[in-house]
């Protein structure tokens, strides 16, 4: 038996005291983090609120009215909005006060310092798009300056001939080059070039350095003009002194836009610059101008060649033209916000050139743009990435419902999105009819669409994840390499595009088959895991012929130390270009030879094996007892646990069970449109998702135990489908009783707007038991065919259409406008006499297929510079209360 003395005796207590109150340290600031969060959650910072893309068209605009909309975004729930300078809706008409303000021009100016200090006054964030329309241009770029490309010119020769006729150059073109049988030839100065005769039919091949011609698309009114050369110093220095310094001009240091916004590169056939041969040679080390020919042909070295050429191109653009534009923008005070994609080249890694990446693109089970920048914003930890969101949402424009809305964005915050960027919201002078003004190709969210006072409870949903997903860290177990290399070498000078070739290059299936294996990932490039930023557990390369040898080495490395590979087809044979010469070749085969032997760590599998390879060798992250692939997730690592973002992409139900990693035994699902929580208990977790539903589950240290959480059942208790007082303003017709559509009175089918539904019931004090909870319920959905979408939407016929604000005894009870459409009305109601009132609001659809609208005039006087969209699908929609109305008694 073991004896203590009293000194021991007393240590031993101060000791046991210590470690207790150390503990009740860590509990107490694990409880505090954990409340910390779900404060966020109820209350999530204003920076985080859904932007909007403000369209100024013409720019025809009036300071009280851009106050007025300013105001309207404010209570919509949106934190700031990008001003979009584009094309004209209307030719100057003084009898209505509508007069087109010319871009750049003083007034202009004005509008944009009285709109800056509006925002400020308001809280708002205001970014300004640096330049009108897109890509960059207007007439301030000179045809020295506007965008470049190579083509080449096939000159018959005939038997005989002994000289050739050269073709007449236009401004900015020049004749670089001219090859005969295979063989470069001296350029002539004149109009012809001497050769040697020859007995048969010969062709010459001139190589001329030319401009592509673009003009700037949906330019605004004095905004026309060349797209710029977006890998020339001199065209991008003009732009940003020229636009960019004038835009700034109309600032003061305290009103400077928080962002200046670059679109998407989309200067089509942009292949060259001037001094290109010159930069090429510096960079590659051989002569440009002597292997053109591989350019447009196969051959033995094109590819080798045009990979070379590619990647030229790529860094210039990041040179040239992302950080310059980026320094210029710190300089100033501000910051640049860029879609960071398209034509001339960037990378993925061109990313972390820009302070704020944004991307666009919803389908979420494919190559797009939205994954391309969140993951490199990921992998060189950037905070906050956005996402151009909404962009072809259920065209025609006006056609789009909140429920449309959320479908979508779900898809980018599954990418893992954390900043929404709507498109958009257009300027509308208030003597145009209603609905006003919209863009020709997108989704129209401004207040004159008649469902908008249901927007703050949308834009809510939306605050509340992309805050959320703020939180901590991006945690994805698995890396995709994207086969650049490969892009950079079949690449053709009429598209030199790294992400479109992507689309082109990953199996199918691919990206479906890690997801469904319970996994997110990352993209990653060979710049990324030089710069050592391949911190993933396992890389997946898709079929590649080249790897960087630089990046390869780092692969290898990795693998080393424990990292995990899956090779979809073989690994890799080639190096990049002919500057990596047959050294990088070898050293190349000789790592995939090197990795075949760690058999343990890399496998070699057909495409179609991918899915069930990922499973044996990587646990997943997400594992559902039954596999969806509407389902989908994203994880967050936080400091004291995990938190998930789960969608159900789909048009019908989700009921399953799930295993999450990180599961600490205390997870609480956390509902983003009602802003309650519930436990979800641990281990085999019960998911249940509606159509469209989301939620976010969270495993955090310190939470507060809850019930668990049990399922309800429900039934009818009273039938309230008839005998409502049914009401509008301004129409000729009295509105039908729910289950019956507006459209199907002829003089109601063109109405857009809102209609009133009241009615009263009884209720016993015994109907309002403490145990049960009284739902409104307001008819099930059908889902449509699941097909896939160029105009994406939600794939329902909803009971409401298209979306109801309700009130129960003059008090208000939410809103309606997604599954599983029901309320709960329970602290509402009480004994005796109850006075329910539904505000159903539909789309300005219905108003718009009854007038279709001349752009004659407008054509004539500025020419055609859009085509309206889906003008076909332009038909009047069913509307108002679709299904049975019910009040639904809930018990557990």
């Amino acid at each position: 038996m073991l004896s203590w003395s009293k000194g021991e005796r007393n240590v031993q207590r101060i000791t046991v005291f210590l470690i207790s109150l150390f503990c009740s340290v860590c509990v107490a600031q694990e409880r505090g983090d954990s409340e910390l969060l779900w404060q966020r959650f109820q209350q999530p910072p204003a920076d985080a609120r859904p932007m909007m893309r403000w369209w100024w068209f013409g720019p025809a605009v009036e300071h009280q009215e851009l106050d007025r909309e300013i105001a309207a975004m404010k209570a919509g729930g949106f934190g700031g909005f990008e001003v979009q300078p584009v094309y004209a809706l209307s030719t100057d008409d003084p009898s209505t006060g509508i007069v087109n303000t010319p871009y750049l021009s003083d007034p202009f100016l004005t509008a944009l310092r009285h709109t800056s200090e509006t925002a400020r006054a308001s809280g708002m964030r205001m970014d300004v798009t640096l330049g009108s329309g897109w890509p960059f241009g207007g007439p301030h770029i000179p045809i020295t300056e506007a965008a470049a490309e190579i083509r080449r010119v096939e000159l018959p020769l005939p038997a005989g001939a002994a000289t050739i006729g050269l073709p007449f150059m236009e401004p900015g073109e020049r004749a670089v080059a001219l090859f005969l049988d295979e063989a470069r030839v001296p350029v002539p100065k004149g109009a012809t070039a001497d050769v040697r005769p020859a007995a048969r039919e010969r062709k010459a091949y001139l190589f001329v350095a030319g401009r592509t011609g673009q003009q700037v698309k949906r330019a605004a009114v004095g905004a026309e003009g060349f797209v710029i050369d977006h890998i020339s110093s001199a065209a991008v220095a003009n732009h940003l002194t020229t636009v960019g310094d004038r835009l700034l001009s109309a600032f003061d240091g305290a009103t400077k836009p928080y962002a200046m916004f670059s679109d998407s590169l989309e200067s089509y056939g942009a292949s060259w610059t001037d001094d290109l041969p010159q930069e090429f040679e510096r960079r590659r080390g051989y002569d440009l101008l002597d292997h053109l020919p591989a350019l447009f042909a196969e051959g033995s070295e094109g590819a080798a060649v045009r990979f070379d050429w590619a990647r030229t191109l790529s860094e210039l653009v990041d040179d040239r033209y992302l950080k310059p534009i980026n320094a210029w923008a710190n300089q100033r005070g501000t910051r640049f916000r860029a879609q960071v994609y398209g034509l001339p080249p960037p990378t993925l890694s061109s990313n972390a050139l820009v302070d704020l990446p944004e991307g666009e693109g919803a389908d979420w089970r494919r190559f797009n743009s939205t994954r391309w920048a969140t993951s490199a914003a990921h992998i060189y930890e950037r905070d906050v990435v956005s996402s151009e969101t909404w962009t072809w949402l259920h065209s025609p424009s006006w056609a789009a419902t909140p429920l449309d809305m959320k479908a979508e964005v779900d898809r980018h915050f599954l990418q893992g999105v954390n900043q929404i960027i709507g498109h958009g919201w257009p300027y509308s002078p208030p003597q145009v009819a209603e609905p006003g003004w919209a863009f020709y190709a997108a989704a129209s969210f401004n207040d004159r669409n008649p469902w908008y006072p249901v927007m703050p409870t949308v834009t809510r949903y939306v605050h509340r994840v992309s805050a959320m997903l703020r939180e901590g860290k991006p945690d994805s177990a698995v890396a995709i390499y994207l086969p650049t290399e490969d892009a950079f070498a079949d690449m053709r000078p009429a598209r030199a595009s790294v992400n479109e070739e992507m689309r082109q290059r990953f199996q199918p299936n691919l990206v479906g088959q890690v997801l469904d294996a319970g996994q997110t990932f990352d993209f990653i490039d060979a710049s990324a895991i030089v710069a050592g930023k391949l911190t993933h557990r396992l890389l997946i390369l898709p079929g590649l012929n080249r790897i960087d040898p630089a990046a390869f080495e780092r692969i290898a490395a990795w693998v080393d130390n424990g990292g995990l590979v899956i090779v979809t087809g073989a690994l890799p044979g080639s190096a990049g270009g002919l500057m990596d010469g047959a050294a990088g070749a070898q050293r190349v085969q000789q790592l995939s030879r090197q990795l075949l032997e760690s058999k343990q760590r890399v496998h070699v599998v057909p495409p179609e094996s991918l899915g069930a390879t990922l499973r044996s060798v990587l646990e997943p992250t997400v594992a559902l007892a039954s596999s969806n692939s509407a389902f989908g997730f994203i994880r967050r690592r936080l400091d004291n646990g995990y938190l998930y973002f789960i969608a159900n992409t789909g048009q019908r139900p989700i009921t399953t069970q799930a295993r999450f990693a990180g599961d600490n035994g205390r997870g609480e699902w956390w509902d983003a449109v009602t802003g309650e929580r519930e436990s979800a208990g641990s281990g085999n977790i019960a998911v249940h998702l509606a159509p469209y539903e989301s939620k976010l589950l969270v495993f955090v240290s310190g939470l507060d135990q809850l019930e668990p959480a049990t399922e309800h059942r429900l039934s009818p208790m009273l039938d309230l489908s008839k005998g409502w007082r049914v009401q509008a303003k301004g129409i000729s017709a009295p509105p039908p009783q729910p289950g019956t559509s507006w459209t199907d009175d002829p003089k109601l089918k063109h109405y857009s707007g809102s209609v009133t539904y009241q009615r009263s019931f009884a209720l016993k004090k015994a109907d309002l038991d403490n145990d049960a909870r009284l739902l409104l319920d307001f008819g099930a959905d059908t889902p449509l065919p699941d097909i896939r979408q160029d105009r994406p939407r939600a794939l329902l016929e909803a009971p409401v259409r298209d979306a109801a604000l309700v009130r129960v005894n003059g008090k208000d009870a939410g809103a309606v406008w997604m599954p599983p459409w029901r309320l709960d009305v329970t602290p509402l109601l009480r004994p005796g006499k109850n006075e329910v009132e539904v505000l159903v609001m539909n789309t300005a659809i219905n108003t718009l297929s009854a007038r279709p609208v001349s752009k004659r005039l407008l054509e004539l006087r500025y020419g055609a510079r859009f085509k309206e969209e889906d003008q076909d699908k332009l038909q009047p929609s069913p509307s108002g209360l679709l299904g049975p109305v019910t009040l639904i008694r809930a018990v557990k």
